[in-house]
């Protein structure tokens, strides 16, 4: 019955991949009992990483290399270790020379240190101190700056790492033997708590020692926000252009993470622009309250006005980040402060939009994130990870039946900013008075670089924007870049984070660098630098399977063939089919939920990878088309035409698109969900007519672009919600957030007319 409640929590890490064996699966003596103590667990470790050397294959050379350079690591064959990384980089273009010279440059710096050690018979900490000096003197600005970010340790948790392999060696206890695939990842383990154990102590100090000789910073400045509240707010400049007139690039957030906001405005710098980190009210040094969403972009614009006052400013300001960050950017722009002359948001929220509520239906997930951002001047991590505490209200709560506006007295912690969100379940003036709010988005004259995921939660706020600032300024220059991405990788990219989005491998073109993007695109405005390459018109998307980039004038222009497909008869198997031609006008077919039925509360949830062998179908209608015959390339907006009947006065729509390949795997599409209530007009509700025919048409707010193999099918999941995390509607008409279980009544009975359609886009 639960779907994953565990929240992204978007942490900068270097992964150790480790390939899998490719034959069958060989396995090493290794004697747990050895390494139940730190010096037989040194002793052991080399031992077994030469064992798995010996038998390492893997016809990929870059994963290949990437293992066998940790393993020789852990082996104590530092110069194999440092030879096998430079062949890595080599082979390793994504984001240009000064990131290969930075990838792993952590563990070249710590091979160093051990071949200084024992070459010099030093203590560690001095060998380490000699070799970061050493190689970061030999490093420019924007490589210092990319390698810096291996050594934030406050990033990596050491004493995390440590409790990780502790668990793994537990695992191990008693075994005389272990698998390959086991000693691949304790191998990875014990690398990461050894090198992050070792640089615990001494990192902090060199980074701060090379920061300074590169950057003029200032911490904790206090900046009057619009009504006399107090900005907490750092700016970084390059010390070689100390008494120059710089454009400034701003980040303003509420994720009050020093080391993260730090590493950014660095790497700004580094890149020549005054570099600007800026807090949410309340959060960091800000002596006031903390406050989401409703002060931002008044108290951003008061910070551009004194950004453009400051003698190292060149009058002009970027704005960039993701999700909050995003927001944070077109609430500013709708103050329309002077100095603003581009934004870069990515994966970018909504209020109103797509959190906390989505086509209207308050979501669950949101319910922890306030405590997240205002329980402290920092940020409180524990409510986010805390998934016990959360699955034990999301089941109270279903099991009981209460409403939904009183989960927080389920979990014993008032919380007052989600109640004030429910208390505004339309699209009104609350919502309207945070961001742009149509013909505001006319007035908005500047550049923009949206970024974006297929799979990224934050997708829907991010077309959001794009559709109404083209609607109210059609010759608008905003550019969108969309890929295979989640949300972090929408808004980074994926040199540092991988090439698999929740069980699927993305293809090799959309391996690609947002961040070095990101500089790419202010040079562009601030600088004279051509336009990054990939913006080769407004719209430019990768097509998965495909490996391939395509450009679009529009959303619409990506997928201008429109297939219609209707909704059909029975087939035998209990799925209706997704017809091309138009059923009898009077076919219907009956779809029935008992809304108030918990029985359902510990069924096994199956499938939910981008790529699965399942898919769940609870309490869906599933509609399957006939193959393709040849092979057809998705790409853009689905849409379509909801004709139903319902014996109640709302309901919640869920639609999910896949495709359903001729081997047997299910690739998630695309989704859609509103509540049928404000279908069409967000800002007041309408509710149904009990027994009346209704007829809804819609469109997706989620694109995305995929080539369906021939032979494959499309496959539509709909249905009513009816879960455990978000809002269940029961369909009385009483505001959602105070309706029970009491108010289901009798069960929902949809009456689906063949009269009901799916619109695909189709590329020609």
């Amino acid at each position: 019955m639960f779907r994953s409640i565990a929240a992204v929590i978007v942490v900068f890490c270097l992964s150790l991949v480790l390939a899998p064996c490719r034959a069958a699966e060989p396995d090493y003596e290794f004697p747990a009992a050895a390494a139940e103590q730190r010096d037989g667990l040194e002793r052991a470790m080399p031992v077994l990483a030469e064992r798995v050397i010996a038998g390492h294959r893997d016809e990929d050379r870059p994963r290949y290399l990437a293992t066998l350079f940790r393993l020789q690591l852990v082996a104590g064959r530092y110069a194999d270790a440092r030879s096998s990384i430079e062949q890595l980089r080599a082979l390793s273009p994504l984001g240009g020379p000064a990131q290969q010279r930075a990838n792993s440059a952590q563990y070249e710096i710590y091979a160093l240190a051990r071949e200084y050690q024992a070459r010099e018979h030093a203590d560690f900490e001095p060998a380490f101190a000699a070799s970061f000096r050493a190689a970061f003197a030999a490093m420019d600005d924007r490589t210092a700056a990319l390698s810096a970010r291996g050594f934030a340790s406050d990033q990596f948790d050491p004493a995390g790492q440590q409790r990780a392999l502790d668990q793994a060696l537990a695992s191990q206890k008693g075994k005389p033997r272990i698998a390959a695939s086991e000693a691949l990842a304790l191998l990875r383990t014990y690398l990461l708590a050894q090198v992050y154990r070792d640089f615990a102590a001494g990192a902090a100090p060199l980074l701060a020692e090379d920061d300074a000789r590169r950057y003029l910073i200032e911490r904790d400045i206090l900046v009057a926000g619009a009504d006399g509240a107090k900005i907490c707010t750092a700016v970084v400049r390059p010390r070689g252009a100390a008494t120059a007139k710089l454009p400034a690039l701003l980040n303003f957030t509420i994720y009050a993470d020093p080391g993260t906001l730090f590493a950014e405005a660095r790497r700004s710098a580094s890149n020549g622009y005054a570099a600007v980190a800026a807090l949410t009210r309340g959060k960091g040094c800000s002596p006031d309250a903390p406050v989401p969403f409703e002060y931002d972009g008044r108290d951003a614009a008061a910070v551009i006005d004194w950004i453009a006052a400051q003698p190292w400013s060149d009058g002009r300001v970027g704005m960039f980040g993701g999700s909050y960050e995003g927001f944070t950017q077109w609430a500013t722009a709708r103050q329309r402060p002077k100095a603003l002359k581009a934004l870069m948001p990515s994966v970018t929220v909504a209020p109103g939009i797509d959190y906390p509520k989505e086509g209207g239906i308050f979501l669950g997930f949101p319910h922890y994130w306030p405590f997240y951002v205002t329980n402290n001047k920092t940020l409180d991590k524990a409510p986010l990870q805390d998934n016990a505490r959360w699955y034990r209200m999301y089941r109270q709560w279903y099991v009981e039946g209460g409403a939904f506006r009183d989960r927080d007295r389920l979990d014993g912690t008032p919380n007052p900013i989600y109640r004030r969100w429910l208390d505004h379940p339309a699209y009104d003036g609350y919502w309207q008075g945070m961001i742009p709010y149509r013909n505001a988005f006319a007035a908005i004259d500047i550049p923009v670089l949206t970024t974006t995921g297929y799979f990224d939660g934050g997708q829907v706020g991010a077309l959001h924007y794009l559709r109404e600032h083209y609607r109210q300024r059609p010759r608008a220059e905003h550019y969108l870049l969309i890929g295979p991405y989640n949300h972090v990788t929408g808004q980074r990219g994926t040199v540092a984070f991988g090439n698999n989005v929740n069980g699927y491998t993305i293809d090799p073109v959309a391996r690609i660098d947002i961040g070095q993007l990101r500089y790419q695109w202010f040079d562009y405005v601030f600088k004279g630098a051509p336009k990054p390459a990939l913006l080769r018109d407004r719209i430019n998307y990768e097509v998965m399977g495909a490996d391939q980039w395509k450009h679009a004038p529009s959303l619409a222009a990506m997928g201008e063939q429109r297939l219609r497909l209707y909704f059909g008869a029975a087939r035998d198997d209990a799925t209706h089919r997704l017809q091309r031609e138009r059923p009898a006008r009077k076919r219907t077919f009956e779809h029935v939920v008992d809304l108030a039925d918990r029985s359902d509360i510990d069924r096994a949830v199956v499938g939910g990878a981008v790529l699965d062998k399942a898919i769940d179908t609870a309490d869906r209608v599933v509609l399957v088309s006939e193959p393709f015959e040849t092979a057809v390339e998705f790409s853009g907006l689905f849409s379509g035409r909801l004709d139903l009947r319902i014996n109640k006065r709302d309901m919640d729509v869920y639609i999910d698109l896949y495709e359903l390949t001729p081997q047997g795997d299910y690739f998630q599409l695309s989704r859609y969900q509103s509540r049928l209530s404000y279908e069409g007009h967000p800002e007041q509700r309408r509710l149904l007519k009990p027994g009346r025919q209704e007829r809804f048409d819609f469109r997706a707010q989620r694109l995305t672009s995929r080539q369906f193999q021939a032979g494959s099918r499309l496959v539509a999941l709909i249905g009513p919600g009816k879960e455990a995390s978000n809002q269940i509607n029961y369909g009385s008409g009483k505001d959602v957030s105070d309706e029970t279980v009491k108010d289901a009544g009798e069960p929902l009975r949809i009456e689906w007319s063949g009269q009901s359609y799916l619109e695909i886009p189709l590329a020609r």
